[in-house]
């Protein structure tokens, strides 16, 4: 019996107030990585009206100065809150800086190789799109992309920098066979055509992310642009921001589990971050390896202890061979302790502010000459792991 659902993800612009939070927070951890890659930084920050806090424990070995308000004020200023008249803006804002030196009590475990902290962390991989990601995150990113894209480049006139973005797909026996509706939230200025903006937005933003297939898929009963009629106060200056808010848009958008802890501010020893970056890489080896259509990989971990408690995966009845054989695998060729995680996925680079915006997992990055995935996203153990498995 053939077996219909819907399931809908969602994603937000760079600009949305706790995605701001995320960019400051992985700036300042950026800044004192570049000093010393083994800088502990757990830095959190909320921006709303007009002000920016940033607070949290830094351990550093370097020592240079480090103008964290500078830093600031030019992630706001990339992001576009420019002008003065959107209640925040990077030239005013007031700033506050409430960093502090790292407990001597979590240094202690993390020195000698353990985790900085209990917890659990999953990663997952699905072979329905190219980039091993579900189909309903991956487009909602790429709307996103899309969106702050035409604004940077004023493809379409008088947008601002706050945006969130929907998508519902229709699953039949578990692959996606349509979109079935899509929600786009723009911020404006004033004096922008609600009427015109949701023409452009559907004709420069949705039909090229969809592609031909899957907006003729799409009624134009089921587009939903600022469905309210106006979205002009926006930002932090419409909502309050924190970092680690948006941990579901993060990750993998509902699909597959989710552990709770949050990325940005972190710095690789906590294993929050590395070791759920881990688990998305040896689940999405296991996919492009053809060991299983899906694959969620769950780590669990002991603060101040490096091996991980326990490995658990899931291929929702889509494995090849027995999960209890790809659990072996994994344990024969990954090694998942904090420490060689770090050096694996070459984890103690500034490179963390390029992933504060438009998920974690499933894109490329700007890089000299070129695009090019985060380690986590690679696929270069596949074949060796293809070829373990006998398939």
């Amino acid at each position: 019996m053939s077996q219909k659902y819907i399931f809908t993800s969602e994603s937000v612009t760079e600009g949305h107030p706790d995605k701001v939070a995320d960019q400051v927070s992985d700036a300042v951890l950026d800044a004192n990585l570049a000093l010393d890659g083994t800088a502990r930084v757990a830095c959190e920050t909320l921006v709303t009206t007009d002000t920016v806090v940033i607070a949290g424990e830094i351990t550093n070995k370097s020592k240079e100065a480090i103008n964290y308000e500078s830093i600031v004020r030019q992630v706001i200023r990339n992001i576009g809150y420019v002008g003065g008249d959107m209640g925040f803006d990077a030239e005013t804002f007031r700033f506050y800086n409430l960093l502090h030196k790292q407990s001597p009590d979590i240094a202690m475990g993390v020195d000698t190789g353990g985790a900085g902290d209990q917890g659990i962390m999953f990663g997952y991989a699905s072979n329905e799109t190219a980039e091993l990601m579900p189909l309903p995150i991956s487009l909602a990113q790429k709307l996103a992309i899309r969106l702050s894209e035409v604004r940077k480049k004023n493809i379409i006139k008088g947008l601002r920098p706050d945006g969130k973005t929907q998508v519902s797909v229709e699953y039949e026996n578990s692959r996606p066979v349509a979109v079935d509706a899509v929600v786009v939230a723009a911020q404006h200025a004033p004096e922008v055509s609600q009427a015109k903006l949701r023409k452009e937005i559907t004709e420069k933003v949705i039909k090229p992310v969809l592609g031909p297939v899957f907006f003729k898929s799409l009624s134009s009963k089921s587009i939903y642009i600022n469905q309210t009629g106006r979205f002009e106060i926006g930002g932090p200056h419409g909502d309050t921001g924190l970092t680690g808010r948006k941990i579901i848009v993060d990750s993998y958008g509902g699909r597959g589990r989710h552990g709770g802890g949050a990325f940005s501010g972190k710095d690789p020893t906590k294993v929050d971050r590395s070791a759920t970056y881990m688990a998305r890489y040896v689940a999405k080896n296991i996919v492009a390896a053809g060991l299983a259509a899906e694959c969620e990989v769950q780590l669990s971990y002991v603060i101040g202890r490096a091996e991980p408690v326990s490995v658990l995966v899931n291929t929702f009845g889509s494995a090849k061979i027995s999960e209890v054989k790809i659990g072996e695998i994994i344990t024969k060729n990954f090694d998942l302790t904090p420490k060689a995680i770090i050096n694996f996925l070459k984890l103690r680079k500034p490179i963390f502010s390029k992933t504060a915006a438009y998920g974690h997992f499933g894109r490329k990055y700007e890089k000299k000459g070129g695009l090019e995935y985060f380690t986590w996203e690679k696929t270069d153990m596949a074949a060796k792991l293809k070829k373990q498995a006998g398939i």
